[in-house]
Order: C-alpha cells, then structure tokens, then sequence
C-alpha cells in the first residue's frame, strides 16, 4: 500500500522554518516557540505537519538537535 502526503501551504512553510531553525543543529527556545506558533496559526494540524513535528521531535529526542535553554 502506497500513501502519498499532500503537502500544504501551512506544511511547507513549517518545513521553512523548521529547516532554518535546524541549520546549526541548535534550535533556541524563540525558535521553538515560532515552530509550534506556525503549526498552529491556522487552527489545524494537518498530517503534512504532523510528520515534520514528528521527524523533529525525533531529530531532538535522539539530540541530533539540541534545543538551547536561555541562560
């Protein structure tokens, strides 16, 4: 069985900036917040967007990337 996602206007620009945030491996707290801001900004999370939050949450949980608390 094949499933094909649908990407989404919402998805792709979480991918932008998910992307951006992830470049050095560290993503700072203002980073975060403006991944979970974008996820949501249209009231649905679409199964586009779940999967990137998923593959990120993966990338933190295995400290590909770190998130950097403020000092």
């Amino acid at each position: 069985m094949e499933v094909h996602m649908v990407v989404t206007k919402g998805g792709a620009r979480l991918a932008e900036v998910i992307k951006k945030a992830i470049e050095d491996s560290v993503i700072t707290m203002a980073e975060y917040e403006e991944i979970m801001s974008v996820a949501g900004e249209d009231g649905v999370i679409d199964t586009h967007e779940e999967a990137l939050l998923k593959e990120l949450n993966s990338l933190i949980q295995d400290q590909i990337v770190v998130i950097k608390k403020a000092p």
